[in-house]
């Protein structure tokens, strides 16, 4: 029973990192990889005060939903 229960342990263990491995190779990963990146970046650099926010720049929304800058 035991050999048994490490046997499919091994098998699920095997098949979880190439599923992960598979997942971290697409450009859908890898675009949102890099935008989580920038975003965190920029907000740590806001909360750090280390760069101003100029509202000129921000971007709001207005009453039909869109973003506009």
């Amino acid at each position: 029973m035991k050999y048994r229960d490490a046997f499919f342990a091994t098998i699920a263990l095997a098949m979880t990192s190439a599923a992960l491995a598979g997942v971290v190779y697409t450009d859908a990963y890898s675009h949102t990889a890099k935008a989580e990146v920038s975003g965190v970046r920029a907000l740590t650099q806001v909360a750090s005060g280390d760069q101003c926010c100029d509202p000129a720049n921000m971007l709001s929304s207005n009453d039909t939903g869109t973003v506009q800058q």
